[in-house]
C-alpha cells in the first residue's frame, strides 16, 4: 500500500475526513495536507528534492480565495505542475464536481488516475479507489460507468485541442491554416478546418465560436 500521501483540499473537516480514512482504514502512514494549491506544491518540491517523495497526491479541483495570494489557483494546476516533475505520480482527484464530461475530461486530459465524489458513499468509493490505484487500475466513479451515455463522450485529438486553443485567441482559418503548416500537420485547407470547426460545434452544441469556447473552457479543456 502507499506509505506517503498529499492531501489538498481548502475544507478542514473534508480535508481531516480524508485522512482519517486513509490513517484508520487503510494504514497509510504517513499523511500531510495542505489547504493551498501553493503549500501543496512546496511540500511536494521539498519531498521530491529530499528524494522522499509522494506516492499519491489526493487533491479537490476548486479552492476558496482569500487574503493569500495564490499562484497556483486549482486542482487541474496542481496537477499539471507536479506532474511535470514527477510523472509517476498517482492521482486521485476528490471533487463536488459530478458531470460526466468533466470527469471524462480529466482523465483524457490530466490522466488522473482516480476519480471520487464528495457524497454520500464518498468514504466508501474512497476507500475502494485508492485501493484499486494503488493496485495500477484507473478507478472511474459511479458518475461515469453507471452512465450510459458515458461511452458516448466526446474524445479530442490533438488537432481538435490546436483548433480550440487558435480559436479562443481569436485566430482568422487562415491564420490557422498556416499554423497547421508551420506544424506540418496535414490536411490543413480553409475547407477542411471548416469541417472540423462545424464538427466541434455540433458535438458541444455550440451557436457560435464564443459559445464553443466558453463551453469548452467551462469543461477545462483550455
Amino acid at each position: 500500500m502507499f506509505t506517503k500521501v498529499l492531501v489538498a483540499e481548502d475544507y478542514e473537516i473534508a480535508n481531516q475526513g480524508i485522512i482519517k480514512v486513509l490513517n484508520e482504514h487503510i494504514g497509510i502512514p504517513c499523511i500531510e495536507e495542505s489547504k493551498y494549491c501553493d503549500d501543496a506544491y512546496l511540500k511536494f518540491r521539498k519531498a521530491f528534492n529530499d528524494q522522499n517523495t509522494f506516492q499519491l497526491l489526493i487533491t479537490d479541483l476548486s479552492f476558496r480565495e482569500d487574503h493569500n495570494i495564490q499562484t497556483i489557483t486549482s486542482g487541474e494546476a496542481l496537477i499539471k505542475n507536479v506532474r511535470s516533475i514527477q510523472t509517476d505520480i498517482k492521482v486521485i482527484v476528490y471533487s463536488q464536481e459530478d458531470r460526466p464530461d468533466k470527469i471524462n475530461m480529466l482523465f483524457e486530459k490530466l490522466n488522473i488516475n482516480g476519480y471520487v465524489c464528495k457524497g454520500q458513499h464518498a468514504i466508501r468509493e474512497l476507500i475502494e479507489c485508492v485501493q484499486g490505484v494503488y493496485e495500477g487500475k484507473t478507478v472511474h466513479p459511479p458518475e461515469l460507468t453507471n452512465n450510459p451515455e458515458a461511452s458516448m463522450m466526446i474524445q479530442l485529438d490533438e488537432l481538435d485541442m490546436i483548433l480550440l486553443e487558435e480559436l479562443s485567441q481569436g485566430a482568422t482559418k487562415k491564420e490557422i491554416r498556416v499554423k497547421l503548416k508551420d506544424l506540418q500537420i496535414s490536411p490543413n485547407g480553409e475547407s477542411y478546418i471548416d469541417k472540423r470547426v462545424s464538427k466541434l460545434f455540433d458535438d458541444f452544441k455550440a451557436r457560435n465560436t464564443p459559445h464553443l469556447i466558453a463551453i469548452v473552457k467551462d469543461l477545462g479543456l483550455l
